[in-house]
């Protein structure tokens, strides 16, 4: 019973689990049901929405594009408008240009219809030409080639004896203003100023005490002789001449430091080749003082200060230099008191011409050691030493190797002038001498209608006789004017040259 109560118990509890159960599945499919209903009933309220939104969507895409296209075809309107007024204006510029061309066409006709006239009358003219051209040959005796050539002659001719007259008119009146002054700044300048004179030569003497003193100065085999040479760079010559030696050089610097070296020694009497190298040393330092001490006496002499030290050195080297037997030294000086002369008489810087004048051959104290010209080496090294330029152009420009372009510049060249061409200031040779009038006899009769020419007064004037017939007196000013060019341009001279033409006429007859 107790199985059977247990049971029973057990059937009930199933089946009340069992009604249980279904009652919960019925709750849950009926809350389903209503959860896929509410869905539904969302989905078809999405369905509507979304159809809204597209259409919608559909219907600004349309207006955007309805509007879109209404611009674009305003934009192809104003296209089609432009295009049709291009089209328009090409049109009429067709039209232009057909017109123009038809009026250049019609120009070109005329234009060669004029041509062909032009070109007949041309011919017509030549013809014309040619026949005259025959007529007066043959009326002149002369072809037109010849009567061309004889009007280029007479043309010529009248030229340049009109150019003569106007040259020898122009000469007349510079000289009636300017001769006389010049005349007396000249002789002014020559009368305030009268430098003396000391003429250099390439030896020197030196007396000795005794002959005996030649063999000590010789040495044993020639070695004291050959030191001194060697030391000093010259030549000793020792000959029959009684209690003497010769010192031959052609550096007369060099030459004065042999010359007080070897009197040294004579005094001294120690004579060996290490005594003579130190006497030597000695002498070039004395020399170099001596240069440098007359650099300075020339400067204070002249009254110019503020010079360089470099260019106070090269003014007393000047003292062992010459040229034409003439001591440049001596001869700078001179042109400094000339030139200072004539400037105050012209009323220019007097410091400044004596300056000038100082150092014009300044080139001449390194010229054998630089290559050119000493006017233009001069004017380096014054350029160089902070020269003005108005020195630095006088000095290039003495010897007109510049053209002068100012008043001091013609006063130095003036200056050197008188004093290189002074009586006894410069000598020469015999033989440079004849050669240098030989050379201006030769220049003067190299000219046509030159019949003889002679040098005088020292080759400072040149006597040209022409022939009458040949040479009128218009002309003959014009033949002195190429003669003084010619002598300028190929000859070398102390001052000038007068060329002076003389044309003489002579009639002769017999009486029968």
């Amino acid at each position: 019973m107790v199985l059977i109560a247990v049971a029973g118990g057990a059937l009930v509890g199933a089946y009340v689990r069992r009604r249980l159960d279904e009652s919960q599945m019925g709750s849950a499919q009926q809350l389903a049901s209503q959860i896929i209903e509410d869905g539904k009933k969302e989905a078809e309220t999405i369905r509507k929405e979304a159809e809204l939104q597209a259409k919608d969507t559909v219907l600004k895409a349309k207006s955007e594009w309805e509007k879109e296209a209404k611009e674009l075809r305003r934009e192809l309107q104003g296209q089609e408008r432009r295009l049709i007024q291009r089209e328009e204006n090409l049109d009429r510029k067709d039209r232009v240009l057909e017109t123009r061309e038809k009026e250049a066409q019609q120009r070109e006709r005329e234009l060669a219809t004029q041509e062909g006239a032009i070109q007949q009358r041309e011919k017509k003219v030549e013809q014309l030409v040619e026949e005259q051209m025959a007529r007066l040959e043959q009326v002149s005796g002369m072809t037109g080639e010849e009567a061309r050539q004889h009007l280029m002659e007479t043309m010529e001719s009248q030229a340049r004896h009109d150019a003569a007259k106007r040259i020898k008119q122009i000469e007349d009146e510079a000289r009636e203003s300017a001769d006389k002054k010049a005349k007396e700044i000249l002789s002014l300048a020559i009368q305030r100023y009268a430098g003396d004179y000391v003429a250099e030569k390439t030896v020197s003497v030196v007396p000795l005490p005794s002959d005996e003193m030649k063999g000590r100065i010789i040495g044993r085999e020639g070695r004291n002789i050959r030191a001194i040479e060697a030391a000093a760079g010259i030549d000793l010559i020792i000959d029959d001449t009684p209690e003497a030696v010769i010192i031959s050089g052609f550096n007369p610097v060099r030459r004065e430091v042999a010359r007080l070296a070897l009197e040294k020694l004579v005094t001294d009497g120690r004579i060996h080749p290490a005594r003579i190298e130190e006497i030597v040393q000695k002498a070039e330092e004395d020399v170099n003082q001596s240069i440098r001490e007359s650099g300075e006496q020339a400067t204070f002499d002249v009254g110019v200060h503020g010079i360089h030290p470099e260019v106070v050195k090269l003014i007393g080297r000047l003292k062992y230099r010459t040229s034409y037997g003439q001591n440049i030294l001596k001869h700078s000086l001179e042109v400094a008191f000339l030139c200072g002369v004539m400037a105050a008489e012209l009323g220019i810087n007097v410091k400044q011409a004596k300056r000038a004048g100082l150092l014009h051959d300044l080139g001449k104290a390194v010229d054998h050691e630089v290559e050119g010209s000493h006017a233009m080496i001069g004017a380096d090294l014054a350029r160089k030493y902070g020269e003005s330029p108005e020195i630095v152009h006088a000095i290039a420009a003495h010897h007109e190797e510049e053209k002068p372009s100012s008043v001091l510049a013609v006063l130095v060249q003036a200056a050197d002038a008188l004093s290189g061409a002074r009586p006894g200031a410069r000598r020469e040779m015999l033989e440079t001498y004849v050669k240098r009038l030989e050379e201006l006899e030769r220049i003067g009769t190299s000219f046509n209608g030159v019949d003889s020419c002679y040098a005088i007064q020292a080759g400072r004037e040149v006597r040209v006789m022409v022939s009458s017939d040949q040479v009128s007196d218009a002309h003959s000013h014009v033949l002195a004017k190429d003669i003084a060019a010619k002598i300028e341009t190929e000859m070398t001279y102390p001052g000038q040259i007068k060329v002076n033409v003389i044309r003489e006429t002579r009639a002769v007859d017999y009486a029968k």
